[in-house]
């Protein structure tokens, strides 16, 4: 899997799907545009927004009976790796990246950075809760949105670091899910597998990130006695405080692997196999 360069002009997408008129393609494109083109923006679509004041009938009763896949893994078998448009349920439209050259294919990417990002990563609770960044480039995806994906069905989770050396390593946990708002997004993993080493479920109670809520520079759910995300930036299943830091700005950090000088970052799911 290679960590995929932004596509040109910014504004370029493939959809796997087909809508029975032209004058809804266009819409789309333009409602596209809209949402990735806005800095620091919700990932949750302003595209219905758009469809919403759109002047013909015929258009918006052509996307009412669209039927959008509920995550990557729904996209058409051999469609590229691409931007894509998903309807978890419970949820308007969202945009994300799908991946579908890795081992499987239909991965659908909730976080993606790499060490010269333009993205600080030291944002608020609501800005992590929605999403921000740019889909062709760094982004994540929301803690909200990754909450309502993951209650679908029984997920798994690969984790891609490219490391000090942009080496390729991974590592996958057969479960994972994310905790409703109201439980702090808690996280819940599986067993580990890969070759970047089980850096998520340390034995040190200090640096563990399974079972630990979400913390942000505005609330603070770790064990430590005051605030890894205000002190070390950028909002994370934190405990007091990290062996795993890939939502910073220049220093993802993955176990002992790499420090603070790892290349960068993805974390991509999908529903569990045999389940």
């Amino acid at each position: 899997m290679r960590f995929p360069e932004p596509l040109e002009g910014g504004s370029h997408f493939i959809l796997s799907l087909s809508f029975p008129f032209l004058a809804v393609q266009c819409l789309l494109l333009l409602a596209c545009v809209l949402v990735l083109a806005a800095p620091a923006h919700s990932m949750l679509t302003q595209t219905v927004n758009v469809f919403k004041k759109s002047p013909s009938n015929t258009s918006a009763s052509a996307l009412k009976k669209t039927s959008w896949p509920k995550d990557c893994s729904e996209v058409s078998a051999g469609s590229p790796s691409s931007v894509y448009i998903i309807q978890p349920t419970g949820l308007d439209p969202i945009v994300v990246y799908c991946e579908m050259n890795a081992t499987d294919r239909g991965w659908t990417v909730i976080q993606r950075n790499r060490q010269s990002t333009d993205i600080t990563w030291a944002e608020s609770w609501s800005t992590y809760k929605y999403g921000f960044g740019d889909v062709h480039t760094e982004y994540w995806l929301g803690t909200e949105y990754i909450h309502h994906i993951t209650k679908q069905k029984v997920y798994q989770v690969r984790f891609v670091i490219w490391d000090a050396t942009d080496n390729i390593k991974f590592a996958d946990y057969n479960l994972f899910s994310v905790e409703d708002e109201s439980h702090g997004y808690r996280l819940r993993l599986g067993s580990y597998t890969g070759t970047a080493g089980d850096a998520m479920d340390s034995d040190n109670p200090r640096k563990v990130h399974n079972n630990m809520k979400f913390s942000t520079k505005d609330r603070d759910q770790d064990t430590y006695r005051g605030n890894c995300a205000s002190r070390y930036g950028g909002g994370w299943w934190y405990s007091a405080c990290y062996s795993v830091q890939l939502n910073v700005k220049g220093g993802i950090t993955w176990g002992s692997l790499c420090k603070g000088n790892c290349k960068a970052s993805a974390t991509l799911i999908k529903p569990a196999l045999n389940h």
